[in-house]
This record gives C-alpha cells, sequence and structure tokens, in this order.
C-alpha cells in the first residue's frame, strides 16, 4: 500500500514558488492563510466561485480573488485544490495539463478512475502531486517516528458531532481514510482482508463505521470512525513487541510505554516464551513511561511547507498521488464490505 517510492520523473526545481488556492471554504480558508505567509512562496492569489465568500476571505486575508480558475492558473507554479470533493479531478486535471504541481485534498478523487487519470496526468507532465493526508504531519505522529518499530496492532478512534461539511460522502471518505492512510503508511506492508460494517444515520450515506485491515506479515488495524457522536476524539493506539503508544491527534500529544531497559535483555520477555514475575510495586516497576513531545507547528503548515521543499528540492513529496490513489482504493474497499454486510444482515 506504500508506495512513496514511485510517481513521476524528478521535477525541475524552482527557488520561488508562486502559489494560488482554489475553493476557500472551511478548509481552504486555512490553506490561503498559510500560504500567504509560507517561507518560500508567494501568494498569488485564489479562486472561489462563490462571490459572497470571494469577497469575505479576500478582505480578511488581504489576498486577490480571481474571477475564474484559468485566470489563477495563469499566475501559478503551484495549486492547491480545496474545492469539494466530486471536483477534484476537473480541477487537477486543468492545472496538471499546463505542467502546474498540485496539492490537493483528501479524498483525492471520487473513485479509482479519477485518481488513475490524476496519477497519470502527473508522470505525463513531470507535475507533482502531494494529497492532503494532514494527520501524518500531527505533532504525535512526528514525535512517535523514532520509536515506531514494526507496528502489530494499530487501533483508531476517529468521532465527531454532526456537521454538514463532508456529507457529500460517506463517513469512510470523510474521516476514516485518514486512519486508512496513516495505518498504511505505519505497516507499510499489503493488506490481505478488509471487513467492516456501518450505518447510515442522520443522511442517505454511512454515518458510522467500523473497518478491521489484516495486513501480510500479521499486522492488524481496527478502525472506528463516526460523524455523529456526542463528542470529539481522535486517538491511536500502536501495539508493537517493543510496547505500547497511545497518541491524542487531537492535541497533538502522546506516550510510549515499554518495558525498562534492563528488562528487555531478559531472555523471553516480549518474545511470547519464558516466565516472568512483577516487582512488589507492579507493572509500574518494569514499565518506562515516555512523554512524545516535538516542536509544536500547526500541522496544515507543516503539510504545505513539505509541498512547497518537494518542489523546490525537486523531488517527490511526502505523500504522493499514488499514496492517495491507495488510501481511495481501501476506504471505497472498506464501504464495499460495509454494503454487503449490510445486505447479508437483511438476508439472513
Amino acid at each position: 500500500m506504500n508506495s512513496s517510492t514511485t510517481g513521476p520523473s524528478t521535477p525541475t526545481a524552482l527557488s520561488t514558488i508562486r502559489l494560488g488556492v482554489a475553493g476557500v471554504g472551511s478548509l481552504g480558508f486555512h490553506h490561503a492563510r498559510i500560504a500567504r505567509d509560507l517561507p518560500g512562496t508567494t501568494m498569488a492569489g485564489f479562486h472561489e466561485p462563490r462571490p459572497d465568500r470571494a469577497a469575505e476571505v479576500a478582505g480578511e486575508l488581504g489576498i486577490p480573488s480571481f474571477d475564474s480558475l484559468d485566470a489563477l492558473l495563469d499566475e501559478v507554479d503551484a495549486l492547491v485544490v480545496a474545492t469539494p470533493t466530486s471536483t477534484h479531478e476537473a480541477v487537477a486535471m486543468a492545472a496538471l495539463n499546463r505542467g502546474i504541481h498540485v496539492f490537493v485534498e483528501k479524498p483525492i478523487a471520487r473513485d479509482l478512475a479519477e485518481a488513475d487519470r490524476i496519477v497519470a496526468a502527473a508522470g505525463r507532465t513531470g507535475a507533482l502531486v502531494q494529497v492532503g493526508h494532514v494527520e501524518r504531519f500531527n505533532d504525535a505522529l512526528i514525535a512517535a517516528a523514532p520509536y515506531l518499530d514494526e507496528p502489530l496492532f494499530i487501533e483508531s478512534h476517529r468521532l465527531a458531532p454532526f456537521s454538514e461539511r463532508g456529507t457529500d460522502v460517506a463517513v469512510v471518505l470523510d474521516l476514516m481514510i485518514h486512519d486508512v492512510d496513516l495505518v498504511a503508511s505505519l505497516v507499510g506492508r499489503p493488506i490481505l482482508d478488509i471487513q467492516a460494517t456501518g450505518i447510515p444515520v442522520l443522511t442517505p450515506s454511512i454515518d458510522i463505521a467500523n473497518a478491521r485491515i489484516a495486513f501480510e506479515g500479521g499486522a492488524v488495524a481496527n478502525l472506528t470512525a463516526s460523524r455523529v457522536s456526542m463528542e470529539r476524539m481522535r486517538k491511536l493506539r500502536i501495539f508493537q513487541r517493543s510496547g505500547y503508544m497511545s497518541l491524542n491527534l487531537a492535541d497533538g500529544t502522546g506516550e510510549f510505554l515499554r518495558l525498562k531497559k534492563d528488562l528487555l535483555a531478559q531472555a523471553g520477555v516480549g518474545k511470547g516464551t519464558g516466565s516472568f514475575e512483577l516487582p512488589p510495586d507492579g507493572i509500574l516497576g518494569i514499565v518506562e513511561r515516555i512523554p512524545l513531545s516535538t516542536e509544536r507547528e500547526e500541522p496544515l503548515r507543516r503539510e504545505l511547507s513539505s509541498f512547497v521543499n518537494s518542489i523546490a528540492g525537486g523531488h517527490l513529496p511526502p505523500v504522493t498521488a499514488e499514496d492517495g490513489r491507495d488510501a481511495l482504493a481501501t476506504a471505497l474497499a472498506i464501504q464495499e464490505r460495509i454494503m454487503t454486510h449490510v445486505s447479508d444482515t437483511r438476508s439472513a
């Protein structure tokens, strides 16, 4: 599933990137806000088809608004696509066909045919495509990276109260796809099996979903996503032979619990063999608790910086079009399993 080593030929490096944003809704606004002050860039402006919203954002951020996408594309080297998912392909292709680098929000497209056309266009033109899987740039994930060592079980919970934003797609493509991409990048092995279930609650699409993903090598991920919950939660738990990580993606914090180093050397510990007696103070006597922290930075800023740095350095971005296509393929497979499961239960 992890295809970050594949992609188009090495692009031509640029020293200063003229950056534009297509779509300044709730997320696109923050892309424009960050791009305005991002080192190595000049903010060319944005295109927003809603005149009132365009005027509002132009006034608040003090950046130019273009009446058409073509007019904006005339002035940029790279484009952020933050429009509704249904328009991702059309907007991305308009830029790629001009050789303009593209950052496209997740999911990369509505379906695999659209995603494949984006991937092909990037390969044909040599333009970079980065997909907006922002959780890879979360403070907690950055801090956890030095301790990651072949995760065997990953559990995620991504819960949110209902909002009209994102309801043009099922919760799997709206929310769960974040964790689909995360677990694929963390495990780094092909998927063997997917099981899933879910139900619609407030929309015609699936609003609550659970998926179990089995990977080659034995790793398993259990993902839960809901957009009709009473409270917000974005947590990731990672179990591996060296210990256990608990990551709070909402505030970018976490901790790593592992056996103390002198115990790791003892025969049988952590290998499922032999026996071990707890000390008088119990589990706390053998476990080392390591707070996970890193230099705080807005994940979206870190993500856009990686895009700009890839263009400036002429190398592939950390989340390629192929990565985005793989995440979409898995998410669509989860949706298919959900519909099959619902059909099976109704016919039972």
